[in-house]
C-alpha cells in the first residue's frame, strides 16, 4: 500500500504557487538583485568610492562609464548603487516600523475592545484625517533633515491601514473556537495573541509589508527631491531634482538611470505583493 504524500505547508504551498508564474520568478529576482547590490555597497565592497572624480564634467554614457558621469565627473552608476542601498534600508526600516505599531496597536484594540478599542480607533482615525504628505512635511521638518528621520518620519505615517486590518481581523478571530479552546486550557491573554490568533493574520501582514516597503522608496525619493530627505550620500531623489538643471542642456543620463533604478524595484515590489495576495488570501483561493 502506497503512503499517502504528506500535505504542503502554507509557506511550501505559496511558494510553489509563486514560482510557477514567470512574472513574479522575475519579480523575485529583482528584489534578490538589488538585496545584494544593497548589502555590498552597505560593506563597502562596491561603490564606496562613489564621491570619487573618475572622468570628465557630463561625460556621456559608454564603455569607459557605462551610465556616464555627473558635473563633478562622478560616476552615475556608482551613485546608482550606493542610491540603492540608501532606498532598500528606507524601505526595510519603514515597513519594520509601520508594521510593528499597526499590528501591535490593532491586536490590542481588537483583541481587548472597550476603552482600549475606542483609544485607538480614535487615534488612527485623526492620523489618518490629516493629508499624508502634509503629515509626512510636518513631520520631517521637526525632526530635521537626515537618514534617521526619513526612518521615523515614513514609519509614523504608514502604520494606519495595516491597523485597521489587523483590528477587524482580531476581532473576528478572537471568538472562535481554538481560542476559546485555549482560554478553557488557562492560556494567557498574551499567548492567545502571539500563539493563536497572530499566526492566522500572518498573510496579511506581508502582505502589507511588501506594499510598505515600495511606498517607502518612493516617499524616500519624494522626499530627497524636496531637500528633506538624506543627506551628505547619493539618493534617487537627489539624482532627479540635479537633473532638472541638466535637462536643459541635453545632459538625460543621470535623470532616466535614477528613475530606471526607482520604477524597476517598485514594480518587482507591486507585482510581489499582488503574487503574495493571490496566493496567501483564503478569500482567493480557488480564483
Amino acid at each position: 500500500m502506497i503512503a499517502p504524500p504528506f500535505p504542503r505547508s502554507l509557506w511550501a504551498e505559496t511558494l510553489r504557487q509563486m514560482l510557477q508564474k514567470k512574472l513574479t520568478v522575475v519579480a523575485m529576482a529583482v528584489v534578490f538583485l538589488y538585496t545584494m547590490v544593497a548589502l555590498l555597497a552597505h560593506w563597502g565592497l562596491i561603490a564606496g568610492d562613489w564621491n570619487v572624480e573618475v572622468g570628465g564634467s557630463y561625460a556621456a554614457p559608454s564603455i569607459q562609464h557605462w551610465l556616464g558621469t555627473d558635473i563633478f565627473g562622478r560616476s552615475v552608476l556608482a551613485k546608482i548603487i550606493k542610491g540603492t542601498e540608501v532606498a532598500m534600508s528606507v524601505g526595510f526600516v519603514v515597513a519594520l516600523i509601520a508594521v510593528t505599531m499597526g499590528v501591535a496597536l490593532g491586536a490590542l484594540a481588537g483583541y481587548f475592545g472597550g476603552i482600549v478599542d475606542e483609544c485607538i480607533v480614535w487615534f488612527y482615525t485623526t492620523v489618518a484625517s490629516i493629508p499624508n504628505i502634509m503629515l509626512l512635511l510636518a513631520l520631517t521638518f521637526i525632526l530635521g533633515k537626515g537618514i534617521l528621520s526619513v526612518y521615523i518620519a515614513l514609519g509614523m505615517t504608514n502604520w494606519v491601514e495595516l491597523c485597521r486590518l489587523i483590528r477587524g481581523e482580531v476581532k473576528r478571530h478572537k471568538d472562535q473556537e481554538y481560542v476559546q479552546a485555549a482560554t478553557a486550557l488557562g492560556a494567557s491573554h498574551l499567548r492567545k495573541l502571539c500563539r493563536h490568533i497572530l499566526p492566522n493574520v500572518l498573510h496579511i501582514v506581508i502582505i502589507c509589508f511588501a506594499l510598505i516597503f515600495q511606498f517607502a522608496i518612493k516617499s524616500e525619493v519624494i522626499l530627497s527631491y524636496l531637500g528633506l530627505g538624506v543627506q551628505n550620500s547619493p539618493s534617487w531623489g537627489v539624482m532627479i531634482d540635479d537633473a532638472r538643471v541638466e535637462l536643459a542642456r541635453g545632459i538625460w543620463w543621470q535623470l532616466v538611470f535614477a528613475t530606471l533604478a526607482m520604477f524597476l524595484i517598485v514594480l518587482a515590489f507591486n507585482i510581489l505583493s499582488d503574487a503574495l495576495r493571490d496566493a496567501l488570501d483564503p478569500k482567493l483561493k480557488g480564483k
